[in-house]
């Protein structure tokens, strides 16, 4: 395992004044590499030839570095090259999804900015759970079996997978037969469904309110706010609901994009306390907690009651709404703050500091 020992040796070595900021190149690195451009940093992307247009278009890259898959990220030659170019990497979604988190603890040798040893807890759904439920949060019922379920559910598939695969169930049989369907659309797999998180639907407007702890500081931040533009979910309005019936439609929910949203303004205490409370939780897990970015995913009821269904211990791409406009942002910062900005600033404070080791792992 690669632990804060061997990541500080590595750290050492670089060269903070030529400090560099990488990530994989999908899920939110256009975010990552515009706040990183403007705060003065060189920028390094490992993407693939198919994904390689986005950064001509949008030139924000200073070295594109193209790999056939993702798994190449874990090649002691390119992490060597990496080390080499000064890189702290920033995880998103994408890591998770194309990595395991015994691959990114045991085998990368590359500082993260983040607290790597919280990726097990985001990952694992039971994991997430008991961390929410430790934090004081309310969460929705969950079940152990589809025998079990006696309500509409959301059954869900472990890991950063965007909302593919995800569908609803009000009953062991209809369970059984939307995750035949599921299967025969290529969806799922007979393998995924020995790990598929049962969760209880509350009825309710998602919200999806991300965060940023800085250690520096010792303060969680409220920097964005979005919910999610889902397929085929979203869509379903558009048809008659005779039709509904009539073509039999189980809806799915992959994820194709997000919106900026405002909560009203009786609600932040709350979404502010819970970051903080997810947080202090986080720092009994697994020391110091959450570094930097985190978001929580979350459905607001009629009466306003705020339930967590889940946690993402790293950015987030509904923060990609955020870019250069976020309210919540700029009511704390002012103008062109953002995300992926606020990721560069604390970097940039910690190399002021000469506290850069506080912040990766």
């Amino acid at each position: 395992m690669i632990d804060d020992t061997a990541i500080g040796k590595i750290i050492e070595k670089y060269d903070p004044t030529k400090l560099a900021i990488g990530t994989l190149g999908s899920h939110s690195s256009l975010n990552i590499f515009k706040g990183a451009k403007e705060e003065g940093f060189r920028t390094v992307c490992i993407c693939k030839e198919k994904d390689a247009i986005i950064y001509q278009k949008y030139p924000l890259v200073d070295e594109l570095i193209v790999v056939d898959d993702f798994t190449d990220l874990l090649s002691p030659s390119l992490q060597e090259r990496l080390c080499a170019l000064n890189v702290v990497l920033i995880p998103h979604g994408s890591f998770t999804a194309y990595l395991s988190t015994e691959q990114l603890t045991d085998n990368l040798a590359v500082p993260l900015m983040g607290n790597r040893r919280l990726l097990h807890w985001e990952t694992n759904r039971k994991s997430q759970e008991a961390w929410l439920r430790q934090a004081g949060l309310k969460l929705p019922m969950t079940f152990k079996s589809p025998d079990d379920i006696d309500r509409l559910i959301i059954a869900k598939l472990q890991g950063a997978r965007g909302g593919r695969g995800y569908f609803l169930a009000n009953s062991p049989l209809d369970f059984y037969k939307k995750s035949e369907e599921m299967i025969k659309r290529g969806l799922l797999t007979k393998e995924d469904l020995a790990y598929v998180h049962l969760q209880e639907y509350v009825l309710g407007v998602n919200a999806y309110p991300s965060y940023f702890s800085s250690i520096l500081n010792n303060d969680v931040e409220l920097l964005a706010m979005d919910r999610r533009y889902e397929s085929a979910v979203d869509s379903i309005g558009k048809i008659p609901a005779s039709e509904q019936l009539e073509i039999n439609i189980a809806p799915t929910y992959t994820v194709v994009g997000n919106f900026p949203i405002v909560l009203r303004e009786s609600l932040l205490p709350e979404i502010l306390r819970m970051g903080e409370h997810v947080h202090r939780k986080a720092t009994e897990l697994a020391s110091p907690g959450i570094i930097g970015p985190f978001c929580l995913e979350t459905v607001i009821t009629d009466d306003l009651k705020i339930y967590t269904f889940e946690i993402s211990a790293r950015i987030v791409a509904g923060t990609n709404v955020g870019i250069g406009t976020s309210p919540y942002a700029y009511l704390r910062y002012g103008e062109n703050m953002y995300m992926g900005r606020r990721i560069a600033l604390e970097l940039k404070e910690a190399i002021k500091q000469k506290r850069l080791s506080a912040v990766v792992a």
